[in-house]
């Protein structure tokens, strides 16, 4: 036996000890394994959704939008860019901004969350939170997160971060700290780029950073059941500068609303049924 067809052997020996220290046969451990490999290189991916344009309303094409929330038939808003990063409360048929705070010039603000009577506002790279009383907008506290603040939302029971990653942070919503992680796909594949954030019914719906779509996110299981394209809205709007991001939606009437930054427009959108023929596992 050649030194060469030796080393094979004892590659294999090794192999199949492996496995049967697992408790399989070389069979089984060459069909788990390969199992496995075929349900990440098959799995399908999700199905584009499309969506009809209901009301259109003004937008300040100077709001950077990095947080759209629709709470209590209030919008707010969270700006970025350094030196004009604000929190913002909108009257949405006109646009107009009814109460605005600035946040100092040397941080740039990202994603915010609203819920019983606090506002959630994330900053980017330096690593601290803002909460706000609702009504007032005087600052309640600041909290500090290890990582860069993207998107904020909350689902009723946990606030839940992005940091541009593919996987999105449970937070506490008293103290702050993280308490699980939820890792997010798309066929087997990470979805990274992860921005704004918005809870609905079950779900996470997610803008990509330099995507003109909305991933809707399984909240249990971190799976993407279904993109929203929104691409030839965000063509029509990128004239402006800015890219899509914002989403909020009204949970009393079902009214989901979407902008982007810099954006002159905010669109309330009506989602139309995924077609049965792209969704894995169904047929006509």
């Amino acid at each position: 036996m050649s030194s060469r067809t030796a080393r094979r052997w004892a590659a294999a020996l090794a192999w199949l000890a492996a496995g049967a220290a697992a408790g399989l046969t070389g069979c089984d451990a060459r069909s788990r394994v390969s199992a496995s490999t075929d349900d990440v290189a098959h799995a399908a991916r999700a199905p584009l959704q499309g969506y009809e344009v209901l009301n259109v309303y003004p937008h300040d094409s100077d709001a950077f939008t990095q947080g759209l929330v629709f709470a209590g038939g209030v919008l707010y808003e969270s700006t970025g860019r350094w030196g004009l990063s604000t929190l913002r409360e909108v009257e949405l048929e006109s646009g107009g901004v009814l109460k605005l705070v600035k946040l100092p010039d040397n941080l740039f603000g990202e994603g915010i969350a609203v819920y019983d009577d606090r506002v959630v506002m994330l900053t980017w790279r330096s690593r601290t939170g803002f909460v706000y009383e609702r009504e007032s907008f005087e600052l309640i506290r600041s909290f500090s997160y290890p990582r860069e603040g993207w998107g904020l939302t909350y689902d009723g029971e946990r606030l839940i971060m992005s940091d541009g990653s593919a996987t999105l942070y449970y937070l506490d919503p008293l103290s702050y700290a993280e308490i699980g992680r939820l890792p997010v796909t798309d066929g087997g594949r990470p979805v990274s780029n992860l921005n704004e954030l918005e809870y609905v019914g079950g779900e996470v719906y997610a803008n990509v950073l330099g995507q003109g779509r909305i991933a809707r996110i399984d909240a249990a299981s971190g799976r993407v059941v279904a993109w929203i394209a929104l691409e030839t809205l965000s063509q029509d709007e990128a004239s402006h500068g800015g890219v899509l991001n914002g989403i909020a939606y009204d949970e009393r009437t079902r009214r989901l609303f979407v902008t982007g930054k810099l954006w002159p427009r905010l669109f309330e959108i009506r989602l139309k049924p995924v077609p049965a023929e792209t969704v894995p596992g169904k047929r006509r």
